[in-house]
């Protein structure tokens, strides 16, 4: 078996092989970008924004990046909920799905309703999560997903407001489902004690996710505000990432809200994109390992040119962190998330990590500038600082892109819905055959 594998495996590498001249030939947006990196316009939307540019003398020039969430500045919302002392992840989930922000009755009702959505179908923990544990907390985020399909008793319905409760019950039981999937799987893996906390209706997600993580449900106020940033700025992204229009191809297609959530969760696990905050941290642990003094600029800037010569890590070439195919001068995200994880770093003690953290990305940047030829300006994404923070706050690895899939189901919920309600056709693009044509070959003439 395994030689024919490996025949087919030849073949199809030898038939797949494309020159990458064609693409050019042909004119051919590879990846859906320019040659500049610019995404292909495929579709409008009011949902979100990502501005990284902004037209200076009539020329467009790079700026600091600004993200807007139904035309208001993301560090708006931020400071007007810190502000005021709530936690505004909810008050996002809202903005995005009903296009403007709550009055204090509307985000109590709205708090109160997401309440009522986290109690999961009667014995689904036991037949479903505690069943075939998997090492993959979001391949088992997927299963669940796909599994609540059999408990809705109108799963194919498309109106409008059955897939807004189909989307509400997907974003207030995420956190569920994924702490639960941990739980178990290091039970049964590891041989660690099962406990299984019911979510608490007075917290917020930020704090009921630290609530049903720990033994002890305890948490302080800085981590869960910590938490709950991090899923304020990881909650919508704009359409173009690769999630969020993997949602919407898969919505066009006219297909229940389970199959696209699922398909949507498929995409946020690959690696370049939900995961790379977990090689992050996994880059900063044999940086440590080689950079002896962290205060040592010249030793740091030795590991990055390793780095990007492939000599170090995992020999990809890469500075994990840095970098995005959108913004350039800044990423807003790292910019609002920055000061909170130095508060954090603080409060834990770990006050010298950060620190290496900031003369990393420091110098990463006059690394990146030296090194490459980049057509626009490199800066630290929010996967550059949200690793370690979520390893202050004790979040395990296996749940780092969980996280992210339970800020991001609230774009997805409103991208599904969007497209759902303004479009109609089918998402399908156009791929130009590039092989030769040839005459049928008989079986004995083969």
């Amino acid at each position: 078996m395994a030689n024919q594998v490996h025949q087919i495996a030849e073949y199809s590498k030898r038939c797949g092989n494309i020159d990458p001249a064609l693409y050019t030939k042909y004119d051919v947006k590879r990846g859906l970008r320019d040659i500049n990196g610019k995404g292909v316009v495929a579709g409008l939307t009011s949902i979100s924004e990502v501005c990284s540019t902004e037209v200076v003398n009539g020329e467009t020039v790079p700026c600091e990046g600004k993200l807007f969430y139904r035309g208001i500045n993301v560090e708006d919302i931020i400071h007007g909920f810190l502000k005021d002392k709530r936690f505004g992840f909810e008050e996002v989930v809202y903005l995005l799905l009903c296009g403007q922000l709550p009055n204090s009755e509307e985000l109590k009702e709205f708090n109160e309703l997401l309440a009522e959505y986290r109690e999961l179908p009667t014995n689904f923990v036991r037949d479903i999560i505690m069943k075939a544990p998997s090492d993959d907390m979001m391949n088992t985020l997927a299963r669940s997903v796909l599994t609540l399909y059999s408990y809705d008793s109108k799963p194919n319905d498309l109106s409008l407001e059955n897939v807004i409760s189909q989307c509400l019950s997907l974003i207030a039981l995420f956190p569920v489902l994924s702490v639960y999937g941990y739980q178990t799987y290091k039970h049964y893996h590891d041989g660690q004690s099962l406990f299984i906390h019911a979510p608490a209706e007075q917290l917020s997600t930020a704090e009921n996710i630290l609530h049903l993580l720990r033994q002890d449900s305890r948490y302080t106020d800085l981590e869960a505000r910590v938490l709950d940033m991090a899923l304020v700025l990881h909650a919508e992204h704009g359409g173009g990432n690769n999630s969020s229009f993997t949602t919407r191809v898969v919505t066009s297609s006219g297909t229940d809200t389970y199959s696209a959530i699922a398909a949507a969760l498929g995409s946020l696990k690959g690696p370049k994109h939900g995961g790379a905050n977990i090689k992050v941290v996994r880059m900063f642990e044999d940086l440590k390992e080689h950079v002896k003094d962290w205060k040592d600029d010249a030793q740091i800037e030795r590991y990055l040119e390793a780095l990007l010569h492939k000599e170090a890590f995992d020999h990809a070439g890469l500075i994990y962190g840095m970098g995005h195919a959108v913004y350039s001068v800044s990423d807003p995200r790292a910019v609002m998330f920055k000061s909170f994880v130095e508060k954090l770093a603080a409060e834990k003690g770990r006050a010298d990590e950060y620190a290496l953290y900031t003369s990393v990305e420091r110098i990463a940047q006059k690394v990146i500038a030296k090194e490459r030829k980049i057509y626009k300006g490199v800066s630290a994404n929010v996967d550059f600082y949200s690793g370690f923070a979520y390893n202050m706050l004790g979040l395990p690895t296996e749940l780092f892109t969980p996280i992210f899939a339970i800020a991001r189901i609230a774009g997805w919920s409103a991208h599904r819905i969007e497209e759902l309600v303004h479009a109609g056709k089918i998402i399908r693009p156009a791929y130009k055959s590039v092989v030769e044509r040839i005459p049928y070959t008989k079986m004995e003439d083969r």
